[in-house]
């Protein structure tokens, strides 16, 4: 198929942009894609490509801008029921700590993600994903924690092998036992703990080997803060992941500085994420490696908070800088990266180019896929987007709609109205 008359093709210049690169968009005004067998064979002007593969299936750009599809690489996608209750106390003043502390928080959406049959849940779950799918999100991380004991945890992992299976949405998953002290541990958190390193993770590695062969490892995630887990736990944790195998994923610093991104810098954690409170230390801890930067701008809104991620210390200091959406029933029922976008530009001051690099090349190295996805190179899996304008910068500059009106997901066309 050959896409073409495009006003703006993004193509995406530099992957994953690093500090001052972040924004390079690589534009081809009037631009066309070809594409064979769900990878991307060319890209160029509508002028060369349609003189040079004049026989091929055609689909009109319309003039409108075509991109990569969004690549959100920190969802908590599988849960059941909602907190809506949770809401209203925050309005009422609660802070979410105090909320979690009374039997709110994680804890409520875990009771009713115990409870789900397989099926429910599945239900309930491919629901969020067809909905963050028609926004323009063609791949995503998503994560278990909703269930803090071995066999809730396996079934949220099944549920997103299911569903990824099903499509169209490409899944990642994340293995999030530590989201936080279950209820029955709360007077012993070092025992439980000890569960996840000695018998949880084993036994994910071991069913994930049987379930899923050849694919690779879920991440392995920690909520490192406080009333959760300390950076002592968070860093046992890690490092028994790490000695099974599991690629490493954190969420550090989004209420108080523990110093999470450093031990991710140090343990080589593909991302840490959250990232309100970290200290200039330990910015410049990650932007010494390869560990993304991931900001969750719908978090803060979603809390009221007045703080949002660094930004602009992360880009000067050399990082590498991603955005996701943190879909939660808690803090953030919200997949829209392009509401994402609209926030990182108002609150973190980046502007639109960064902020749709951001959602893009540099959210696919957060989960490990910048060679096959985020950017429009030849080679790479043909996921697409054909917005309805004709300037990128409308993502940023409209916002609390769908500005998307066709999605290509490994070469497929799915319009709005599918």
């Amino acid at each position: 198929m050959l896409i073409h008359s495009a006003s703006q093709l993004l193509t995406m210049t530099k992957d994953p942009q690093r500090g001052d690169q972040l924004g390079e968009l690589g534009i081809i005004p009037d631009g066309a894609i070809l594409i064979r067998d769900s990878l991307i064979q060319e890209t160029g002007t509508t002028a060369d490509l349609l003189s040079r593969f004049p026989n091929e299936d055609r689909l009109d750009a319309h003039g409108s801008v075509l991109m990569p599809g969004f690549v959100d690489p920190h969802t908590h996608l599988v849960w059941a029921g909602d907190r809506a209750a949770e809401f209203e106390m925050r309005l009422q003043g609660k802070s979410y700590m105090e909320i979690m502390a009374a039997g709110g928080g994680i804890q409520s959406t875990v009771n009713a993600t115990r409870s789900a049959g397989f099926d429910d849940l599945l239900s309930q779950t491919r629901r969020h994903a067809r909905a963050v799918f028609a926004l323009g999100t063609t791949s995503a991380e998503a994560k278990s924690g909703y269930g803090l004991e071995l066999y809730s945890e396996l079934k949220q992992l099944d549920v997103l092998l299911k569903l990824d299976e099903e499509g169209p949405l490409e899944l990642f998953p994340t293995f999030l036992g530590a989201h936080a002290i279950p209820k029955e541990y709360q007077a012993n958190p070092d025992d439980y703990v000890a569960l996840v390193c000695d018998v949880i993770l084993p036994e994910v590695r071991r069913r994930w080997d049987d379930k899923a062969p050849g694919r690779p490892l879920p991440f392995v995630d920690v909520f490192c803060e406080k009333g959760a887990f300390t950076l002592a736990q968070s860093r046992r944790i890690l490092t028994t992941a790490k000695g099974l195998g599991f690629p490493l994923k954190i969420h550090a610093d989004e209420f108080e500085n523990l110093g999470g991104a450093s031990l991710a810098a140090e343990l080589g954690a593909v991302s840490a994420d959250h990232l309100v409170k970290t200290s200039p230390e330990d910015i410049r801890a990650l932007a010494g490696g390869n560990t993304v930067a991931v900001s969750l701008p719908c978090t803060p809104f979603g809390l009221a908070e007045k703080e949002y991620s660094p930004a602009k210390e992360i880009i000067q200091s050399g990082g590498l800088l991603a955005l996701a959406s943190d879909l939660n029933p808690g803090t953030a029922w919200c997949g829209n990266m392009q509401f994402v976008i609209a926030l990182a530009c108002r609150y973190m001051r980046l502007t639109p180019a960064q902020a749709l690099a951001a959602a893009t090349i540099n959210a696919s190295a957060a989960v490990c896929q910048s060679h096959r996805l985020g950017s429009i190179h030849p080679g790479k899996q043909a996921d697409l987007l054909v917005l309805s304008v004709s300037d990128y910068r409308h993502l940023a500059y409209q916002f609390g709609g769908n500005l998307v009106s066709t999605v290509i997901k490994k070469g497929k066309v799915f319009s709005r109205s599918e």
